[in-house]
């Protein structure tokens, strides 16, 4: 049995994929939960128990939680790529139209209006928040991943010229790419060129912050930004600046904070990129299924600590094995098989930056003594017995 911690409100959809009697699922965090399935929660100040093999996030950013920590215990951190893209994709297309029709402006100033003469009242008003059309005007997508790409090809779509970059564009994104979309070599060509700028990058240290001043100085006069990604990409200081002098129009956000609210110029969403119904139990699904297949095969899919790796299950033993990406490891793990007689059947090696994964299945069933003396070689993160 395994034991299933939930940090946030979890789609049922998504939890009843998880066979009740292979899994206990509670949200007790004193519990010694085998696998965590989260949002948002936070997890940084969070002992992580030594029972916890792996961390499924309903979603795609995975800031809230301790990635370097969960590495080097061994742990597998999944996020959900793509589950909630069409969720975020609408809401980016509704804030292209945001940005250009000063629609939240005229909303806000009709709820006030009182009277019999509202009618009147509105036609002699409502030229103060007209605004312009987003057919063929250009817009930057800088990252062409799941939402990036489907973004790029909605504004196509809708009359747009688009010019993308992405300087680790995937051979599945591309293909997905509409042809129309033109390919940008670096930040510099689109902060340039475009008339709207939207963002979906993770927030990394090369990331943070990255719209700032200079930044925004190399941009068009009047350009409107969107930021449907982390709040942190972009100096909140100096876009209130820029803001302020007209450099920039507007600037769309889905993260508001204390700099960001109430200020002219600058749209705030509460962090609605992926709150659907739709999002959230794709997200759900999609990380119930990678922990369960983890747990239950040892296989990876979108991790993003360790590679993706999978093997077919055999008949008898298997041992799946996380460990550093140094030379003679496998030589270790093979010796130890062969020192015991036990013939290896079928074997997968794969690696990620400084760390690998070793799946390897078995003629014979797989003892504890077994267990231990691959514990016991230096580099090992984690290992563990399936089957």
């Amino acid at each position: 049995m395994f034991n299933i911690l939930t940090l946030n409100k979890i789609a049922a959809c998504g939890l009843e994929q998880l066979d009740s009697s292979k899994y206990s699922i509670t949200d007790d965090s004193a519990a010694n939960a085998d696998g965590i399935i989260l949002r948002s929660f936070a997890m940084h100040d969070m002992e992580l128990p030594e029972s916890l093999k792996a961390v499924a996030r309903a979603g795609a950013g995975t800031n809230n939680i301790p990635i370097p920590k969960c590495t080097e215990k061994g742990i597998v951190v999944f996020n959900t790529p793509g589950a909630n893209a069409n969720g975020v994709k609408e809401l980016v297309i509704a804030g292209l139209l945001l940005a250009s029709r000063k629609i939240t402006d005229g909303i806000s100033w009709a709820a006030g209006l009182t009277g019999d003469d509202v009618a009147k009242q509105v036609e002699k008003g409502k030229s103060s928040f007209a605004g312009c059309e987003i057919k063929g005007k250009t817009l930057g997508v800088i990252g062409l991943g799941a939402i990036g790409v489907l973004v790029a090809n909605a504004a196509i779509d809708l009359g747009m010229k688009v010019i993308g970059y992405d300087p680790y564009l995937s051979i599945n994104a591309a293909w997905k790419l509409d042809s129309h979309v033109r390919k940008a070599s670096n930040y510099q060509d689109i902060f340039e060129n475009c008339d709207y700028i939207t963002m979906h990058v993770p927030l990394t240290d090369d990331t943070r912050a990255f719209i700032n001043s200079e930044a925004i100085a190399s941009m068009k006069d009047g350009v409107k930004i969107l930021n449907f990604s982390r709040g942190e990409l972009v100096n909140n200081d100096d876009i209130k600046a820029a803001i302020a002098d007209g450099k920039v129009s507007c600037y769309v956000v889905d993260f508001p904070c204390a700099e960001t609210v109430n200020v002219p110029g600058i749209i705030a969403i509460p962090h609605l990129g992926a709150s659907t119904e739709e999002s959230e139990d794709n997200c759900a699904v999609m990380a119930a299924n990678e922990l369960s297949d983890y747990l239950e095969t040892g296989n990876i899919v979108n991790s993003v600590n360790l590679p993706n790796c999978s093997l077919p299950c055999g008949d008898k033993g298997r041992i799946a094995v996380i460990h550093k990406n140094i030379p003679n490891m496998i030589t270790q793990f093979t010796k130890i098989m062969s020192d015991q007689g036990i013939n290896i059947s079928d074997m997968i090696n794969k690696s990620k930056n400084d760390v690998a994964y070793t799946i390897m299945n078995t003629d014979h069933e797989l003892s504890d003594d077994i267990l231990n003396k691959v514990s016991a070689v230096d580099g090992v993160l984690r290992a563990r017995i399936i089957k």
